[in-house]
């Protein structure tokens, strides 16, 4: 059985990501570092890694698209562009949050992903926890999601061990932390092409916490409902 030609992209941070899976199982991904200049960058780089791949627009059976949390106007700029691609190449869009991403290929694990002055995102992907996305401060982490006592679940993410650090209040062993053996774009691009028979519903963004009083200099594109 082939694997669906599958683009995935994320802009949900400083950078611009994006990967393709090819029919043959062949996995290309490329990342370029950017604080700013994603909206006018991402349609040229899936351009640049389409045509160093020999695969046309016409050729894919799915987009993924990473949802967030993270940088509001960047998340609107990939969703956006994935709604868009899908709607005129007919074909389903996957959305994949950052919290998937990270625990992908795990279970009984906290995800956890970086958040702006001393924050941090979680979400507990234990049996028996409530599974909403939290927005917790590093300094005091009364306010962390509930965790099960018998489950003693890993940490993972790219903030995970300074949320384990705080969370735990102490030096943490090895099997506390668990690696992320895949790139969070490789993930996206993994979890788009194993969802994307199956999925209905269109990406939308994953904020988690309110938008920051100051306007962004860029004007982030519109959400259709």
């Amino acid at each position: 059985m082939t694997d669906p030609v599958t683009l995935a992209f994320d802009t949900s941070g400083p950078f611009c990501a994006a990967a393709l899976l090819r029919a043959d199982g062949h996995l290309v991904t490329r990342q370029e570092d950017m604080t700013r200049g994603q909206g006018e960058r991402l349609m040229v780089l899936l351009e640049e890694l389409l045509e160093s791949e020999g695969v046309t627009w016409a050729d894919l059976d799915a987009i993924a698209v990473g949802t967030g949390p993270g940088n509001f106007t960047g998340i609107r700029i990939a969703v956006s562009a994935a709604r868009g691609l899908a709607l005129g190449l007919n074909v389903p869009a996957i959305g994949v949050s950052g919290f998937q991403s990270a625990a992908f290929g795990m279970d009984n694990v906290i995800a956890c992903i970086p958040a702006p002055r001393d924050q941090a995102y979680v979400q507990v992907l234990v049996s028996g926890a409530d599974p909403s996305p939290a927005l917790i401060d590093l300094n005091d982490i009364r306010a962390f999601p509930d965790v099960p006592v018998q489950t003693k679940p890993r940490f993972c993410g790219p903030a995970a061990l300074d949320v384990a650090t705080a969370y735990l209040g102490r030096t943490l062993s090895e099997d506390e932390i668990a690696p992320q053996s895949v790139s969070p774009i490789e993930a996206i691009v993994r979890i788009g092409a194993a969802q994307s028979h199956a999925t209905t519903t269109r990406p939308a963004p994953l904020y988690v916490r309110p938008a920051d009083a100051a306007p962004s200099r860029e004007a982030p594109p519109v959400i259709l409902p």
